[in-house]
């Protein structure tokens, strides 16, 4: 029988871009950090800075062309290329600076239409800039403007304007598409991952029901703040709410663990901006939990250790830090397992906890390290390793990091109809 998770996964992907665009290409929609659907940027911002670099750079090699083309290389000229550039800057920049304030407009116009005004708004620029040039250089000469050729002059700007705002809106199309598909995508991953906690939860539940009511009752409390986090949305959240998730799922496993589990935390202060993405922790010492103390007769103590420090040359080079020194978040977990020699299944066991699926249990991790590569591309590192008869996880993410947010409303889960479940079951 063949898994219906790529089937999933590939529903969510298709609803994304059903939202993207309901209508075709020209109602391209994008999700804003609120939740609601917010039309697509038509153009790219051109008021950045890249951006008036790039168009300041292609205006002087426009420039350029034209000067070789009319006048050649031997004996270049100099004089023409500085009128030239003067010009065309002067038609490149104000273009700019009215797309830049027409962009929030054109994103909600149809693609035709905000393409005949882009169009338009730049051939306006450029025959005001080209008739004040045309009559000062005939008042100059004390002779009449030359049509003619400045009507050549809005031909060739108009085709070179053509050619600029169409690979703008090709290159802003894209921009659109990869957003899309990185939010599909950690959706996709997400939506893995809630069916195998839920899973492993109401096992621990089950054994408590019959049990022990009132310790029962403060488990389904403690899975319902986690079935929210769980349904959610992912995106990025407070580091102080991600650790005080997973201080409640480790409350569970204490429940059902009794005095076999114990933990310590390593916590230093971190600024208001820490971020993680949602449900990164619970995974990570779910397996902890599952593969390591859980199969010791003895149990064992796991160490959560999170901090901030200098980062590495890697993440470095990959962040722009102005006036300090970059640093990042170093999080390890580390939680006793069978020792190697004694254990024959040591492969298979590596395999479920790092990389491979091995009977449900191991795609945590392989999941957590494609969430990280949606949410950080290549600016983290994660590590899985085992040192005897000790398991270590590290993790490593950059402080000042980017990252998709997606902030939609969670899932409310119905805790008193659980309770009541829960004591009918205990009085039955």
């Amino acid at each position: 029988m063949t898994s219906s998770r790529p089937a999933q996964a590939a529903g969510i992907i298709a609803q994304q871009i059903r939202e993207i665009a309901p209508d075709g290409k020209d109602s391209a929609r994008l999700p804003d950090s609120a939740g609601d659907i917010t039309p697509a940027p038509f153009l790219p911002d051109l008021c950045s800075v890249t951006g008036v670099a790039a168009l300041v750079l292609m205006g002087e090699l426009l420039a350029l062309v034209l000067v070789l083309a009319t006048d050649g290389l031997n004996p270049f000229n100099w004089q023409r290329l500085g009128l030239v550039s003067l010009t065309v800057q002067w038609v490149i920049l104000p273009s700019a600076a009215l797309l830049c304030r027409l962009r929030p407009f054109l994103a909600r116009l149809s693609h035709k239409i905000a393409a005949a005004l882009s169009f338009a708004t730049v051939l306006a620029v450029l025959a005001t800039v080209l008739s004040a040039q045309h009559w000062w250089a005939a008042d100059m000469a004390g002779t009449a403007i030359d049509y003619w050729a400045l009507l050549a002059n809005l031909l060739v700007g108009a085709i070179c304007a053509g050619v600029v705002l169409r690979y703008a809106y090709v290159q802003q199309q894209l921009h659109n598409q990869q957003q899309a598909e990185l939010g599909a995508r950690i959706e996709a991953l997400q939506s893995r991952i809630r069916p195998h906690f839920l899973f492993n939860s109401m096992n621990s539940l089950a054994s408590l029901i019959a049990v022990d009511a009132e310790r029962a009752e403060k488990l389904v409390e403690d899975l319902s703040a986690l079935f929210r986090a769980s349904l959610a949305d992912s995106k990025m959240v407070p580091l102080e709410q991600e650790v005080a998730l997973a201080k409640r799922y480790m409350e569970i496993e204490s429940l059902r663990l009794g005095d076999r589990l114990q933990q310590v935390w390593h916590l230093d202060e971190f600024p208001a901006q820490a971020q993680l993405p949602s449900m990164l922790l619970q995974p990570l010492l779910e397996n902890a939990v599952l593969h390591g103390v859980a199969r010791l007769r003895a149990g064992g103590k796991i160490e959560i250790s999170i901090r901030e420090v200098p980062a590495q040359n890697k993440l470095k080079r990959r962040q722009n830090v102005i006036g300090g020194s970059a640093r990042e978040l170093l999080l390890s977990i580390h939680n006793p397992v069978k020792d190697s020699a004694a254990n024959p299944e040591t492969d298979e066991y590596r395999n479920a906890h790092v990389d491979r699926v091995h009977t449900g249990h191991g795609m945590a991790m392989e999941n957590i390290r494609q969430r990280l590569s949606a949410f950080y591309g290549d600016r983290f590192r994660f590590t899985a390793e085992q040192h005897g008869n000790e398991y270590r996880v590290e993790l490593r993410l950059p402080m000042s990091a980017h990252a998709q947010t997606r902030t939609t409303e969670p899932v409310a889960t119905p805790v008193a109809a659980v309770k009541n479940a829960v004591k009918t079951e205990v009085a039955q």
